[in-house]
C-alpha cells in the first residue's frame, strides 16, 4: 500500500510460521547471529558488522542522525523479519522510542494474537499476511487469522495475501469473507510469487480473476508484485 515510499527497515529474528515462499529463511536461524548489518547512509548499502542484538539507545541514535541528515525521506519504520510480534518485550521498551523519531509500520503474518494486543497502541500501519495454504503450504490459519484482524483493525491495517500457479478462487472467497467478517473497507493487496528476477509465477488473467472476484466483495483490492525484486534493490 505505501508501494514507492522509503522506509527504514529494522528485521527481526526469527519466525513461529515456515512458508514455503519464505525469502528470508537465514531469519530462522536459532540462535540468533551475534553480529548483525547496519546501513551508515540510507540508500547507500555501506554496511558495516555491528553487534548483534543491538540496543535501544544505540538504534535511536542512527534514526535520529539520518532524520536530521535526510529530513523528508522516510515515511516511517517497518518492522519485518521473520516475525517482529515473537519480540514482545523488546517492542515495549523499544516501540515508544522508535516511534517518537518516526511512525511505526508492523510487517506480520497475522498470527500471534497476545502479542498484538499488548503493542496495538504503538502501530500506525499494520501489513497483515492471511496465508493461503495453496502458496504458503500451512494450514488451519484462518480463525487466528480473523482474530489478529480484529484487533489490527483499530489501527491503519490491509491484508495481504500472496498468491501463486496452485491458488484456488476458494482461497480468495474465503479471504474476502474473513475481511468482511471484520470491516469490508480495510483493503486487500493481491501479491504474485516473484522470483529474484522479476518473473510472476502467476498469469495475467488469474490475478485479473481474484481481484474481480474480490472486488465484488470489498472496498479496496489491489494487485502489487514484490517491486523491491524488479528494481534488484534486494
Amino acid at each position: 500500500m505505501l508501494v514507492g515510499l522509503r522506509q527504514v527497515f529494522l528485521r527481526f529474528h526469527g519466525c513461529n510460521l515456515a512458508c514455503a515462499y519464505c525469502d528470508t529463511r537465514e531469519t530462522h536461524q536459532s540462535p540468533p547471529p551475534d553480529f548483525c548489518d547496519r546501513e551508515e547512509t540510507p540508500g547507500r548499502r555501506d554496511f558495516t558488522s555491528i553487534a548483534n542484538p543491538i540496543d535501544i539507545q544505540t538504534l535511536r541514535e542512527v534514526l535520529v542522525r539520518w532524520v536530521y541528515r535526510h529530513p523528508g525521506i522516510h515515511h516511517s519504520i517497518s518492522l519485518t523479519g521473520g516475525e517482529p510480534l515473537l519480540h514482545g518485550e523488546t517492542l515495549v521498551e523499544w516501540l515508544p522510542v522508535l516511534r517518537s523519531v518516526l511512525p511505526v509500520y508492523l510487517e506480520t503474518n497475522g498470527t500471534l494474537i497476545p502479542e498484538l494486543s499488548r503493542c496495538i497502541d504503538f502501530f500506525d500501519h499494520i501489513s497483515m499476511d492471511v496465508k493461503l495454504p495453496s502458496s504458503s503450504g500451512l494450514d488451519d490459519l484462518w480463525e487466528r487469522h480473523r482474530s489478529f484482524l480484529s484487533i489490527a483493525c483499530r489501527k491503519n491495517v490491509f491484508v495481504k495475501i500472496v498468491v501463486g500457479a496452485a491458488t484456488q478462487l476458494s482461497e480468495i472467497a474465503r479471504t474476502c469473507d474473513l475481511i468482511t467478517s471484520v470491516d469490508k473497507c480495510i483493503p486487500l493487496v493481491i501479491q504474485p510469487m516473484t522470483g529474484a528476477s522479476g518473473e510472476i509465477a502467476v498469469s495475467s488473467s488469474s490475478l485479473l480473476a481474484y481481484q474481480e472476484y474480490a472486488g465484488a466483495c470489498l472496498h479496496e483490492v489491489r494487485i502489487i508484485p514484490q517491486t523491491h525484486k524488479f528494481l534488484r534493490m534486494l
